[in-house]
């Protein structure tokens, strides 16, 4: 079964999809906004981290790669 091709609501969102959504968000802006600050101050951690996300940036993710010991990638049969 063939997944590609033109599918019904596939692809990214109309520029004027997304308008009408900001449209309708846009009154509750001030209410979220109330509700951060309340977090914040309340020392949620999750609305902290939420705040410098958005603020700072979120941090790179870092990852260790260790090694126990060398192993071959494959083996090669004589």
């Amino acid at each position: 079964m063939s997944r590609g091709g033109k599918r019904e609501g596939s692809g990214r969102k109309s520029k004027a999809e997304e308008i009408q959504l900001i449209e309708k968000l846009g009154p509750l802006e001030g209410k979220a906004f109330r509700a951060l600050e309340e977090g914040i101050e309340s020392g949620d951690f999750k609305y902290v981290q939420l705040f410098y996300h958005y603020f700072a940036g979120k941090p790179r993710e870092t990852k260790d790669i260790n090694l126990a010991s060398e192993q071959p990638l494959f083996q090669l049969d004589e």
